[in-house]
């Protein structure tokens, strides 16, 4: 019985650690995002209504080009498939 304990405390740490891992990468990628948008957002104010108005008439003009907010994702379960891929 102590060895199974063992073993699934090994377990357990191993992915505590990885998860962890993934949190801090999350928030990597998240800042990186967060600053591409803004970047996005910023050039498209220069671009100013003029040039917005050419580009809806070239892409067929009643298409809306409005920039989707990416922080309304939800990751969740993408963490409990990687976390499920992982158990053996």
């Amino acid at each position: 019985m102590d060895r199974i304990n063992s073993k699934l405390y090994l377990q357990n740490c191993y992915i505590m650690a990885e998860n962890e891992r993934l949190r801090k990468k999350a928030e990597l990628l998240n800042q990186e995002n967060q600053q591409l948008l803004s970047e996005l957002k910023h050039r498209l104010s220069q671009a100013g209504p003029s040039n917005n108005n050419n580009n809806n008439n070239n892409n067929g003009g009643g298409k809306n080009n409005s920039i989707p907010d990416l922080n309304l994702t939800n990751c969740s379960s993408s963490k409990n498939a990687s976390s499920k891929s992982k158990k053996k």
